[in-house]
Parts: structure tokens; sequence; C-alpha cells
């Protein structure tokens, strides 16, 4: 049986109200008591909840900082990019952020492309070669990045909030696809996810580097944003065909 199919099998799924009638009205019966009861006292939980909440996020710190250039050449880069009302640390955030997100996004390619090779049913429609060639773009992408960081004097091993944001978003990617219980398709679908979020990434650094003046850098995304756009393209026909396979064997 296909992979695609396994997965989407009749079982003794439990977890539905359907499967037990006449609890699930005993339930719903209850619940409407307890709504009837303790609607004020619900009401007020809640809106003590929400000024906790309210407390929290005034109090909280920011994820992180961005460290000033170690570099002396970086430092005076940045020194004169101030006096001029702009703020480097914010491009520099947002190049942590891309080389975090390609960086999460070559592991997650690692995972996808090991559960080509192991759902050989599923792999026959889509290439082991290409999926691998994706995930050394990926790692070419982030050793720009890395570059293009130490050209402005800044450390690419720096975590910035950005990058901070990032890593945690992506590590429920690498998670989806690592499961070994996921089929190729569904790990595709994590992907597609992935590639959808970084096409976004790269547009926008590539206007904020337009701004802060780095036209070489710039176009350099540029060239990145066209191999990305290629990557989204063949996913999502992947995770398409896939998708429409299973549906047909059904």
């Amino acid at each position: 049986m296909p992979e695609s199919t396994a997965a989407t099998r009749l079982g003794k799924n439990r977890t539905g109200l359907q499967m037990s009638p006449h609890h699930a009205e005993e339930m719903l019966e209850a619940n409407e008591l307890l709504e009837e009861s303790e609607n004020q006292v619900s009401l007020r939980d809640g809106e003590a909840l929400s000024a906790t909440r309210l407390e929290y996020i005034a109090a909280a710190d920011p994820l992180g900082s961005v460290p000033a250039p170690a570099i002396l050449k970086g430092a005076a880069k940045s020194s004169a990019k101030m006096l001029t009302g702009r703020r480097p640390q914010v491009f520099i955030d947002k190049l942590a952020e891309r080389l975090a997100f390609e960086r999460g996004g070559t592991r997650l390619y690692d995972a996808v492309c090991a559960k080509a090779v192991a759902q050989t049913t599923e792999s026959d429609k889509v290439s082991p070669e290409e999926l691998l060639e994706i995930r050394d773009s990926e790692a070419r992408h982030a050793l720009l990045i890395k570059e293009c960081l130490e050209t402005l004097g800044a450390d690419p091993t720096a975590q910035t909030p950005c990058a901070d944001l990032v890593g945690v978003e992506t590590m429920g990617f690498i998670q989806a696809a690592s499961d070994p219980r996921t089929t190729l398709a569904q790990t595709l679908h994590a992907a597609l996810a992935a590639e959808l979020i970084d096409n976004e990434g790269w547009e926008g650094l590539i206007v904020m580097a337009r701004q802060m003046g780095h036209k070489d850098m710039a176009d350099l995304f540029q060239d990145a944003l066209e191999e990305e756009a290629e990557h989204l393209m063949k996913v999502r026909n992947w995770y398409t065909l896939l998708n429409r396979e299973s549906s047909e064997l059904m």
C-alpha cells in the first residue's frame, strides 16, 4: 500500500464525538449547565486572564538585541549610517533572520530528502536529486548571507531578535518533516509552508538592501529569490501530485 494511501486509511480513531453519541450528549448537557451557572465567573476569569497577559506583555524584555559591529571598519560604517538617519541594526537583524531561516531550510530539506529515500513508493514521483539540489541551494544562500554580514562588520553567529524568532518558527517545520510517521506528501506540506515564507523574506530583504544603499547585495538577493521561486514551484507541484494520486487511490 502506498504511504500516501496508508496515511489516510480508515481506522479506530476515537477522537471525535461521533464515536460515542451517548457520552457526547452527556458532555454537551453538562457543558450547558456549567455555562448557565458559571457564566459570570467565567467572564470575570477571562477578564482577569486578559489583564494578566497585558501585564506580562508590558513588563517583558525584547527577544534580544543586535550587537554593535566588532570590526572597526564595520563600526565606522554603522556610525555613518546612524548620522544620516538610517538604522543599520535593522538591516543586520533582517540579514540574521534570513541566515537563520536558510540554515533551518537546509536542515528541513535534509529531513525531506531522507523521507524521499525511505518512502520509495512515493518518491518515484518526486526527484531525490532535485530535492538535494534544493537543499544545497539553501546552504549556499545561508553562506551568502553570512558573507554579507561579515562585509558589514557584523557577527554572523550572533542570535539577533529576528533570528531568534525564526529559529522557533522553523523548529515546527523540521519536527514535522523529521517525524517518522509523516508521509512524503505530509513532509512536503511543511516544506511548502516554509518556501512561501522564504520567498516573502527574500523580497523584503531586497527592498531593504536597496533602501540602505547596498545595490550589489540587492542584486545577489534577487538571484537567490529567483532560485527560491523555482523551489516553491517544484515543491508545490510535487505536493499537488502526491495528494491528487492519494485521492484517486481511495
